[in-house]
């Protein structure tokens, strides 16, 4: 029976490490954790905030997760795509999904990640 999601991953181009960082970290807060050893070698990142977590791998042949994505709920959806806004990323609003304010924001790579908050 399956119980949770452990974890996500999301893929990247190879050397993208330092803008995951810039924008996972830097932008959205998430503390990066270290890699395994055993796993370093494949390159990526490895980002976590409580039980979310984030988990970055190289892709040779990387293309953006345009329409498939993660949603990770926030407090606060317009301070969130403030803060992207500001560091120059794209947000976009979306239509209240009954419960919920939502939008969309494409991390440095483009991937698409929507941003949930709960209402009421």
């Amino acid at each position: 029976m399956l119980k949770s999601i452990h974890h996500i991953q999301l893929a990247m181009p190879k050397g993208g490490e330092d803008a995951a960082r810039a924008f996972y970290a830097g932008v959205l807060g998430l503390a990066e954790v270290e890699k395994p050893d055993n796993l370093k070698a494949r390159g990526g990142c490895w980002f976590e905030a409580g039980e979310l977590r984030v988990h970055f791998g190289v892709e040779p042949d990387f293309r953006p997760a345009r329409k498939a994505h993660p949603a990770f709920l926030v407090d606060d959806v317009a301070a969130v795509a403030a803060a992207v806004e500001q560091a120059g990323y794209e947000v976009k609003a979306d239509e209240p999904l009954d419960g919920f304010l939502r939008s969309y924001i494409h991390d440095p790579f483009g991937n698409r990640i929507e941003l949930m908050q709960v209402l009421g």
